[in-house]
């Protein structure tokens, strides 16, 4: 059966944005290895809609990463087709179509922060004025305004994550793809980035897809979460998150958000079960 991601918000769109962001369509891959085969996505089926917040959630090596990678052409599929923005990933990749986050900020350590968010724009060819322009605006996106001039490693980790996020939206991408961002930070910086994730992407109107191993995390970011199966990964379930798009953490206290904790909590014991 073929999962689709629908619009969980009313929201005017563009006459040529009624397509999903993103559609796959029976997807599989298979990596070669001397010890054998290795099956890693097995028929995903998805679609994701314009703005939404979509979390990729399922147990270690289930191919969580390894999905966010072929949406973002950084992998190729061994069958099935995947379109972004109606294009191959390989076409939306070179019409700088998204931005992606990695798990580590990935700052080069002898560029100023400023001069990290500037990298992607001089490769694509921004005149000065307009790369200082787009450089101040990300950066007071992310509060980091007064910090262009330092140096990474005179930044805390959590800062350091949100100057790559400003990277990533440094060229106005339509999507923003995150491999787990926040994974290596402490509860109290994981908090206090959740928020200002989602007033950033309240603020953007970017369609986000975010990996995470956090049940707490993708429920309270998301507008849908994807709950993946042990290898291969398969769909298992979406569910979709009806919280108000202005909550804030504690939310994470009511009714409501256990309720869907809970079910995502169910889909991924099932999934394991489906799996073994």
């Amino acid at each position: 059966m073929k999962n689709t991601v629908m619009h969980q918000h009313e929201r005017p769109e563009p006459a040529n944005s009624t397509a999903p962001a993103i559609k796959i369509d029976h997807l599989n891959l298979v990596f070669t290895a001397k010890d054998g085969a290795v099956h890693a996505l097995s028929d995903i089926n998805l679609a994701i809609g314009r703005k939404n917040f979509v979390s990729l959630i399922g147990p270690s090596g289930c191919g969580k990463t390894t999905l966010l990678r072929v949406i973002a052409d950084l992998q190729r599929p061994t069958s099935g087709q995947v379109l972004v923005n109606n294009m191959s990933p390989q076409a939306a990749r070179e019409a700088h179509a998204y931005g992606y986050v990695f798990q580590a900020p990935a700052l080069l350590p002898w560029r100023t922060i400023n001069q990290n968010i500037s990298l992607p724009l001089e490769v694509m060819g921004f005149a000065k004025a307009e790369r200082q322009k787009r450089i101040a605006e990300n950066l007071a996106l992310v509060e980091l305004q007064d910090f262009g001039k330092k140096y990474p490693f005179q930044l805390s980790g959590g800062m350091q994550q949100r100057a790559s996020i400003a990277r990533a939206l440094a060229f106005a991408p339509d999507l923003l793809l995150m491999d787990e961002p926040f994974g290596a930070l402490d509860e109290i910086v994981r908090d206090n980035l959740n928020l200002q994730l989602l007033r950033l992407w309240a603020k953007t109107n970017k369609t986000v897809v975010f990996v995470t191993h956090s049940i707490p995390e993708a429920v309270f970011l998301s507008t849908h979460i994807v709950v993946m199966s042990p290898r291969p990964g398969r769909v298992h379930d979406i569910i979709v998150s009806d919280l108000p798009p202005d909550r804030d953490l504690d939310i994470r206290e009511s009714a409501e958000f256990a309720e869907i904790a809970n079910r995502v909590r169910r889909g991924l014991r099932e999934g394991h079960s489906y799996g073994a």
